[in-house]
């Protein structure tokens, strides 16, 4: 009786055995069709691009397009507090991939001014790399889009590393306020250039004016 009660031990214990193989092959395969799915899950995202503009608003026909400025002042204002400050105002469009930092395109044209209004300089500027990008809450006011589809339409804040042509770096802000975004995301652009930080951003003008508007765009990886 004492073989007999040794020999069910060892096939209890060689049970055990198995069922812990069992166990233990099973969250492997589990755990490696987690990591595919992860994967696949993670590529899909950094599939999606965006596409960010400085925009034009008709307001007679509630129509947003492309090919706006926006304008940022820096720290020199005399007197202080007041709007007299060195200025920058930009045009540009572009698009970024969130999940591949150097897969960037766009840029467009800057000018900047003096704290008295004079003009300084201007040329073109090219979008090198995206820094940051935070998709945020909020519906679009306008009916009419002509940049893309209105449900694609996306408030946020992306910061983006330019290349000025006159040899120049710095950084560009651009921030998207809509219908229900919070208060805390500004509407419009700021930028750098150099050891100049136009970190004021000016506020949009009320309708009909016409400047420091900005959207954004789902665009698919294809376009």
């Amino acid at each position: 009786m004492k073989n007999m009660g040794s020999f069910l031990n060892r096939i209890r214990s060689n049970m055990n055995g198995a069922t812990k193989t069992v166990t233990y092959l099973f969250l492997g395969m589990a755990i490696v069709l987690l990591s595919f799915w992860l994967s696949s899950v993670t590529v899909h995202a950094n599939d999606i691009s965006f596409r960010w503009d400085i925009i034009s608003v008709d307001f007679s026909t509630g129509t947003l397009s492309a090919g706006g400025i926006a304008s940022a002042r820096a720290n020199d204002c005399v007197p202080p507090g007041s709007t007299n400050c060195s200025k920058i105002t930009l045009t540009g469009s572009g698009t970024f991939a969130p999940g591949d930092p150097e897969e960037v395109t766009g840029g467009g044209t800057w000018q900047t001014f003096d704290n008295t209004g004079a003009f300084n300089a201007g040329g073109n500027y090219k979008v090198t790399r995206l820094v940051r990008w935070q998709q945020a809450p909020g519906t679009p006011p306008l009916p009419n889009d002509t940049i893309g589809n209105q449900a694609d339409n996306r408030a946020g804040l992306v910061v983006l590393r330019i290349s000025y042509d006159d040899g120049s770096h710095g950084v560009l802000v651009v921030s998207c306020h809509l219908v229900g975004t919070p208060d805390t995301v500004f509407e419009g652009i700021t930028a750098s250039k150099g050891f100049v930080d136009y970190w004021n951003r000016e506020a949009p003008p009320a309708p009909p004016g016409n400047a420091n508007r900005t959207t954004f765009h789902i665009i698919s990886e294809a376009d």
